[in-house]
């Protein structure tokens, strides 16, 4: 079993600013465009990605 932590991941999505929720594994920006990538489509534009632990 994998152990999951709440982040936020705060970014813009085509131009507006944007924040989700994702449980990640640790909070690297490669899994968090990855979570991303799962609720948005492909041809969205998802830039300034910050992730951090959720309070």
């Amino acid at each position: 079993m994998t152990t999951t932590t709440k982040y936020v991941i705060k970014y813009k999505l085509n131009g507006e600013r944007r924040f989700e929720f994702a449980q990640l594994q640790n909070n690297s920006v490669e899994e968090a465009k990855q979570a991303l990538a799962k609720i948005h489509d492909a041809s969205d534009e998802i830039t300034d990605i910050n992730v951090s632990k959720a309070l």
